[in-house]
């Protein structure tokens, strides 16, 4: 790991707050030209005691805006302290997690996957038309209909067609039969280029797709394609018990783009999503009329919160690589020791044998035990065929031992 470690709490403090002090003090200076401020006295005790000890307190007391990508040419100068945070969280994530070279991406913290999504789908259907003289009716999504949501969201707003590949009803895996014959139907009706949006744990199921799947019929057919990788959830599980052996990284030559969630796994804060890209591409974005913003402003939430890179940054270096390895290799270990109990009790079940997703067939859970439980439904209907369980790091095995026990009883009460 060349940027990734673990440090004291004492040395998290230390570096958070020097990084504080080299930004806009609005308590303090004479800062007159900007539409920000600190957080309302009245309502926020920027004097509390407490928040000398509480880095992310502290920071979101301060309010620093991270307008812009930090990644690529210079920033509001008011913030640069929390902004280098920021680019030292990026580093991480794309150098040491998902095995981009050193100062060969680009990024920024998002508001969340669904808009990291957004900001990858935008950014390519520019790229196309910028450099292929591509028409949007001529571009493309291809994604499985076990993707997240954001990506019909995505398709309506750039007013770009979605085509949603069929997978397997036991294995979800794309059908490729149905993906060839999909394509070269989008082929002779005018589409010519495609965005490609691979799943690093899909939402429902947490299963993985194997870009290549998709990259060998886009080939055949000599198609222009660039491929996303949807890792919001999976990001911060499946590089760690994958390790080397995937096509989900940047390592990966046909990759171009990866979204991850720290709201999710590594439990930050809502709002704290991650967009990771290679270099020159999310000029693609570039919005000119930002002119009174200093450097480039090419994400797409504009104003954001330095908040949250700071929140990133600190789950990161308290844990360490070793750290969080062993955290999800725990969390790995009550999976498979749950699959096998559902296994014993002969309850049908989808695992992705690399992430902490169980998702079991509602045939054998009746809706009261699923509504004990929170379990979340495929489907909000009476077409429901799934519930998934998810092994969060709460998620202890006293707990799953309560949810088979009734599974259980349930069995014994059809059988008689």
């Amino acid at each position: 790991m060349e940027f990734w470690k673990k440090r004291t709490a004492a040395e998290r403090l230390q570096h958070i707050e020097k990084a504080l002090q080299e930004n806009v003090n609005f308590s303090k200076d004479a800062s007159l030209g900007y539409p920000a401020s600190k957080l309302d006295g009245k309502v926020f005790y920027d004097d509390a005691p407490f928040l000398k000890d509480a880095p992310v307190l502290m920071t979101f007391v301060a309010n620093p805006n991270h307008i812009g990508c930090h990644t690529t040419g210079t920033s509001e100068k008011a913030f640069k302290g929390t902004q280098q945070i920021e680019r030292e969280t990026l580093d991480i994530l794309a150098v040491d997690i998902f095995g981009a070279e050193k100062n060969q991406f680009d990024g920024y913290i998002a508001s969340g996957g669904t808009e990291a999504n957004l900001q990858a789908l935008w950014m390519y259907r520019n790229n196309f038309m910028k450099h292929f003289n591509a028409q949007p009716n001529e571009i493309a999504i291809i994604a499985s209909e076990d993707t997240h949501y954001s990506i019909a969201k995505g398709a309506n707003l750039l007013l770009i067609d979605w085509i949603s590949i069929p997978v397997g009803f036991e294995n979800r895996k794309i059908d490729k039969e149905a993906l060839n014959t999909m394509l070269a139907d989008a082929i002779e009706k005018g589409k010519k280029y495609f965005i490609v949006v691979c799943n690093m744990g899909t939402t429902m199921f947490g299963s993985v797709d194997n870009p290549e799947d998709y990259c060998e019929i886009l080939e055949n057919y000599d198609a222009q394609f660039s491929i996303h990788i949807d890792a919001a959830y999976g990001g911060f599980v499946y590089p760690f018990l994958a390790k080397d052996n995937t096509p989900l990284s940047f390592k990966n030559p046909k990759v171009s783009s990866i979204t991850v969630d720290a709201h999710k796994m590594l439990q930050a804060p809502y709002g704290t999503g991650v967009f990771l890209c290679r270099k020159n591409l999310i000029e693609n974005v570039l919005t000119q009329e930002a002119q009174y913003v200093e450097g480039m402003d090419l994400t797409l939430s504009g104003s954001r919160s330095g908040a949250n890179a700071v929140a990133v940054w600190m789950i990161l270096n308290t844990y360490g690589p070793n750290g969080w390895f062993e955290k999800i290799k725990i969390l790995q270990m009550r999976t498979d020791w749950f699959c096998k109990q559902l296994d014993q009790m002969k309850i049908t079940y989808f695992r992705e044998v690399n992430m902490n997703i169980v998702t079991i067939k509602s045939e054998y859970i009746p809706a009261e035990i699923a509504a004990h439980f929170d379990l979340v439904p495929q489907k909000h209907n009476d077409q429901n065929q799934w519930y998934k369980v998810v092994l969060m790091e709460h998620v202890e095995v006293d707990h799953l031992n309560q949810l088979l026990e009734e599974l259980k009883e349930n069995t014994v009460t059809i059988i008689s």
